[in-house]
């Protein structure tokens, strides 16, 4: 038996006016998720603990079957693992987004932001402004380092874990109420504008179309992160499948094996196929029990509040992962179980994080239930059927 979880990060919505009441996911063209719907499970879950944030950190922790409440620790201590940072008991990791500011006279805090990811910028134009803000900023203190596009990482000594608001939660608003309360932090923020604005990069960025990368941005403070092995904890030999430090460091947590698929960068115009490939050939040629192959599009696409995108995202991760990954699977004569589902909202209508329980879709090759459910937010509401704490879905799908 193999287990396969498909994972569209931000997937889940709200009813939109513009496609007649229907959310992306309802609306979307996917064949291959109608085609295994009424042979599956359908229902919704709730990722995100009563009284934690919404986040990816969060609920995907919840997802793979970890306990938010007793794992989480913050979000950039992930990332870190990812990159391959060890951090001290008394380190404090911090999430350091490379941001889009106003290109205005005012002073820093009047400033709008108006892009979280800077055009999705790629992660080399990024490590050439990471390394200028390196050579301004970096100290005994504070140790900076480049991640994977916009998504970048900051190693605060001796630090302490403060409040911080994530960017793409006030895309369009004024920054200033939501600066750090920390001085320096707030110094090296508005420091980086200075170093970053009118560099010759941004400046080609401009003449192509593109934002500037022009400020980085502190966010998702947390210590050193303690999590149980993958393996241990299911009995399961797994496999992770992203472009995102995050899920990396998550897979890196939990001794996962970690799957660099060529081409697979967390957009819209990531290696589809590639994400599909990989994940048959790890689990029919190398013998791993469980993959998560996880999709950043859809949440970018509704931190862009682009509708367009965002069901075009969905219908790219029913087109060229699912229905390869189904047919492979099948052709192989290979029992296997899968949940396909988001981890938390992003809806088009705010651009950020919601704590709304998601639908999923538990599939079993060996069973055909014969309903009448298709895979979508109204009729996952509608099928009765609520998991209360998402991390118990993990042991379900693995038949834990």
């Amino acid at each position: 038996m193999k287990y396969i979880v498909v994972l569209g990060d931000g997937m889940a919505d709200e009813p939109v006016g513009e496609i007649g009441g229907m959310t992306p996911l309802e609306y979307a063209k996917t064949p291959a998720m109608d085609s295994i719907a009424p042979k599956s499970e359908i229902g919704l879950v709730h990722t995100i603990p009563e009284g934690m944030k919404p986040g990816s950190d969060t609920a995907n922790l919840a997802v793979l079957g970890y306990n938010p409440e007793k794992y989480y620790t913050g979000r950039s201590p992930l990332e870190a693992l990812s990159i391959g940072v060890s951090m001290k008991d008394t380190d404090i990791a911090i999430r350091c987004n490379i941001v889009t500011l106003s290109d205005d006279n005012l002073p820093y805090g009047e400033k709008t932001i108006t892009d979280h990811s800077s055009s999705e910028i790629s992660t080399e134009d990024a490590a050439i402004l990471m390394e200028a803000v390196q050579k301004e900023l970096n100290s005994d203190i504070y140790q900076f380092y480049v991640g994977t596009s916009y998504r970048h990482l900051t190693i605060w000594d001796k630090g302490e874990v403060t409040e911080l608001t994530p960017p793409h939660d006030i895309l369009g608003r004024v920054i200033g109420e939501y600066l750090p309360e920390d001085a320096r932090l707030r110094e090296m923020m508005e420091k980086s504008y200075d170093i970053l604005n009118n560099h010759p990069l941004n400046v080609e960025r401009t003449k192509k179309g593109l934002n500037k990368a022009n400020s980085i941005w502190f966010w998702g403070a947390g210590t050193r992160p303690a999590l149980d092995s993958f393996e241990g904890r299911f009995g399961k030999k797994g496999a992770m499948i992203s472009a995102v430090d995050l899920l990396k460091g998550i897979a890196e947590g939990t001794q996962m094996l970690n799957i660099d698929v060529p081409g697979a960068n967390g957009t819209l115009e990531t290696n589809w196929e590639g994400k599909a490939e990989a994940a048959v050939k790890v689990l029919l040629e190398d013998n791993y029990d469980f993959v998560y192959i996880h999709m950043e599009a859809p949440d970018e696409m509704g931190h862009q509040g682009s509708l367009e995108r965002k069901i075009k995202a969905i219908e790219y991760l029913d087109s060229r992962v699912l229905a390869p990954l189904v047919k492979k699977m099948d052709k192989s004569g290979e029992d296997y179980r899968m949940l396909i589902m988001p981890d938390h909202p992003t809806p088009i209508s705010c651009r950020t994080h919601t704590s709304d329980p998601v639908p999923y879709m538990l599939y079993d090759s060996r069973v055909n239930k014969n309903t009448t459910w298709m895979y979508n937010e109204k009729d996952a509401k509608a099928s009765g059927n609520v998991e209360k704490k998402g991390y118990t879905l993990m042991g379900r799908l693995l038949e834990n």
